[in-house]
C-alpha cells in the first residue's frame, strides 16, 4: 500500500475536503500525491526505464530487441497532448498540481471506461466505415495520379530465340585459313528415318573448337536429306541420325585445314579453292566449316540454299553420283554440279540449285 493521506487544515480551522476516497483507492499501489523524483536527463542511461503512466515516450529497448529506437515526436499523433520529451515528467505547481492530475487522471480513466464500453457495444461498424472511408480515399487518389498525363513505363521485350530458318539464313564469321584441333565431337541425339525407303544411317561429327552451332549443322543434315526434293525423293531412300553404332558413314563439319587432311586421304586436293569432299577412302563425308559459316560467290546471301546444296552434292558422292555439268543456258544447275566454283561453264550458264529433283 501507498503512504496514508491526511486531509490539510485551513487556516480557520476548518478541514478542506480531499479526494473522494474512490479515487485513492484506485491509485492504492502508486500514490500519486508522494513527491516525483526529477526526471531522467538520459532514458538511454537505465536498460529499465520506469513503466506506468509516466514512462518515458522513447522505446530505449535492448539493441537485440529492435534495430533502433523508435521516438514519437511531441504535439505529434501519437502525443497530441505535447507530453513527449520535457513536458512528460514537469511539475506543475508542487503537490497541488500532482493531486490535480491525479483526479484528473481518474476521471479520464472513468470515461475511457465508459467510451471503451460503448465502443465495444456498438461492435466495430464505425471502424469498418472509417477504414473503407480511408480506402475509398487512397484509391481516389490513386485513380487521380494515374490520370494526370503520365505516360506508361513500357514493357521489357522479351527475347525469341531465333527459328531454324533464320539460323540457316546467317552467316558466321570463320578465317578460310582455319586449321583446327583436327579432333572430333559427335553431335549426340537420334532423328528416326521418316520414310520406308533404302535406309542410309549416319553419323554428324564436328571438330572441337569452331565456335560453329553443330546442332544447327545436325539439323540441318537430317531436314535437308530427307525432303522430297533431295535424295529421298519418291520414298526411294530415307536417312536416320544416330550418335553410336554401325553408320553408312560420317558427315563431318571441319575447319578447311582438316579438311583438307581428310581428303587428301583420297587422293583429293580441296586446299585450292577451299571446297569440301567426299573423301571416299574413309568413312567421312567433309564439309568445309569456312564454306558452311560464308557461303560462296555463285549464291551470294543466299546462304540457306547453299548449305543445302552442300550437303546434297557431297551426300550425292557417296551416293554414287559424278560431276555433271550444265547443258542449257538460263536452266537450273545440276547439284553435282561444282556449283562452289562456277555457275557457267563451256559458255553455258545455270541457276544456282540446291536439289537433286528440284521440281518438287
Amino acid at each position: 500500500m501507498g503512504a496514508s493521506y491526511a486531509a490539510p487544515v485551513a487556516p480557520a480551522g476548518r478541514r478542506i475536503p480531499g479526494p473522494r476516497k474512490e479515487y485513492v483507492d484506485a491509485f492504492a499501489d502508486d500514490d500519486v500525491f508522494a513527491p516525483r523524483s526529477a526526471p531522467m536527463a538520459n532514458p538511454a542511461a537505465s536498460p529499465t526505464a520506469p513503466a506506468g503512466p509516466n514512462a518515458p515516450v522513447t522505446d530505449w529497448r535492448a539493441a537485440d530487441d529492435v534495430d533502433e529506437p523508435t521516438t514519437f515526436a511531441p504535439g505529434g499523433p501519437e502525443d497530441p497532448d505535447g507530453l513527449a520529451g520535457p513536458n512528460r515528467a514537469k511539475d506543475n505547481g508542487g503537490g497541488k498540481g500532482r493531486a490535480l492530475a491525479g483526479v484528473a487522471a481518474a476521471a479520464v480513466t472513468t470515461v475511457l471506461a465508459v467510451v471503451v464500453v460503448g465502443q465495444v457495444t456498438a461492435g466495430h461498424d464505425t471502424a469498418d466505415t472509417q477504414t473503407q472511408a480511408a480506402d475509398a480515399e487512397r484509391g481516389t487518389d490513386a485513380q487521380a495520379s494515374r490520370s494526370d498525363g503520365r505516360a506508361t513505363p513500357s514493357r521489357t521485350a522479351i527475347a525469341v530465340p531465333a527459328t531454324y530458318a533464320q539460323k540457316m539464313s546467317k552467316k558466321y564469321a570463320l578465317d578460310p585459313q582455319t586449321k583446327g584441333s583436327g579432333k572430333f565431337a559427335v553431335v549426340a541425339g537420334f532423328d528416326k528415318a521418316p520414310g520406308t525407303g533404302q535406309l542410309f544411317r549416319y553419323r554428324v561429327d564436328v571438330e572441337r573448337g569452331l565456335g560453329l552451332d553443330g546442332a544447327l549443322f545436325a539439323q540441318a543434315v537430317q531436314k535437308t536429306l530427307n525432303d522430297d526434293r533431295s535424295w529421298a525423293h519418291n520414298g526411294g531412300r530415307t536417312f536416320e541420325r544416330v550418335s553410336s553404332g554401325k553408320v553408312d558413314f560420317v558427315i563431318t563439319l571441319a575447319s578447311p585445314g582438316t579438311t583438307g587432311v581428310w581428303c587428301a586421304k583420297s587422293g583429293l586436293d580441296t586446299t585450292e579453292d577451299n571446297v569440301s569432299c567426299d573423301s571416299a577412302a574413309t568413312e567421312r563425308v567433309m564439309i568445309n566449316a569456312y564454306r558452311w559459316a560464308q557461303g560462296a560467290r555463285t549464291y551470294g546471301d543466299r546462304i540457306y540454299a547453299y548449305r543445302q546444296m552442300l550437303i546434297n552434292h557431297e551426300v550425292g558422292h557417296r551416293l554414287g553420283f559424278n560431276h555433271v555439268t550444265c547443258s542449257r543456258n538460263g536452266a537450273l544447275a545440276p547439284v553435282m554440279q561444282q556449283q562452289t566454283k562456277f555457275l557457267t561453264y563451256g559458255g553455258i550458264t545455270c541457276k544456282a540449285n540446291p536439289w537433286p529433283y528440284p521440281g518438287n
